[in-house]
């Protein structure tokens, strides 16, 4: 009997600005999540039964994806075959217009594959600019980026603060409460601490004053804002509100960093950048005309 459930991992992307984050929202919220619409757009593939996605990676309101992942699984009726995987990204990106979410890729299989914890790595970024405030900033920019400073930074001091989060860390002091904090540990292993610099999405001549840079971080997992809250500590050593050493100290005593000025940094400069997998885990092995993979007695 052929099996017309298939199980894919899609890799898709968005502009977070207009969504409650990346997880369903309940359908009587007025701003919905990426997540409620990838769903309604499967719907419209007339499936078997409810379609739900299951996120690798969480993201808030206004934080963008470059590439985020999730798997889905997908029943068609007994007269149908499976979606070929062009022909599921293809459809769905059809459904998904006009919102500015996309589907990249999508590849099959196994049914028991999980997108969140097969994930081997995930990578983010957050572009910072200084030189201007953020009335100042480029229209096109103003929810892509954060207007820091004034001033300029002094990248040495911030990279050579950036290496005391590279490593297997408690870090309490470097997340934000929230409902689940109390059931997750702290301890993560941070692989990747770097800054670089960067470009404005389209150049203007009459600001070439500012300046453009992406702060990397790549990991297996993270706390809830610990991105955003070591790319604000970072920007603070930058301007001289904070010394390297410090940053070791709030690390290792669990203690958020107090400076001038304080704030969590906003969400509009994040982006997911990328969810790594073991080529292993992504290889399908088609079933037999009895249902049962090769090698499967």
């Amino acid at each position: 009997m052929t099996c017309n459930k298939a199980r894919y991992l899609l890799f898709f992307q968005y502009s977070g600005t207009s969504y409650s984050g990346v997880v369903r929202a309940p359908e009587t919220q007025a701003v919905l999540g990426v997540q409620n619409y990838l769903e309604m757009a499967a719907q419209k593939l007339r499936p078997v039964g409810k379609v739900t996605f299951s996120i690798s990676s969480r993201t808030d309101s206004g934080v963008h994806a470059i590439c985020n992942s999730a798997h889905v699984d997908i029943e068609r009726t007994p007269d149908k075959s499976p979606f070929s995987e062009e022909t599921l990204v293809e459809a769905l990106n059809y459904h998904l217009q006009p919102e500015p979410i996309s589907i990249r890729k999508a590849i099959r299989v196994r049914d028991d594959f999980h997108a969140r914890f097969k994930a081997i790595s995930r990578t983010y970024f957050y572009r910072v600019v200084t030189g201007c405030k953020y009335r100042s900033l480029p229209v096109f920019e103003r929810d892509l980026c954060w207007a820091a400073a004034e001033r300029h930074l002094d990248v040495p001091r911030i990279q050579e603060a950036a290496q005391f989060f590279v490593g297997t860390h408690d870090f309490s002091g470097f997340r934000s409460i929230h409902k689940n904090t109390p059931f997750q540990s702290p301890v993560r292993t941070l692989l990747k601490a770097d800054i670089t610099p960067s470009t404005s999405l389209l150049p203007n001549p009459l600001q070439n004053s500012l300046q453009f840079w992406d702060f990397t971080f790549k990991g297996k997992s993270f706390t809830y804002n610990q991105v955003r809250r070591m790319t604000s500590a970072l920007v603070a050593v930058g301007l001289g509100n904070l010394t390297p050493q410090q940053i070791k100290f709030h690390l290792e005593e669990r203690r958020p960093p107090m400076f001038p000025g304080a704030i969590v940094a906003p969400p509009s400069g994040l982006f997911l950048k990328e969810v790594e997998y073991d080529e292993e885990d992504l290889k399908y092995n088609q079933p037999n005309s009895e249902g049962r993979a090769p090698g499967e007695t």
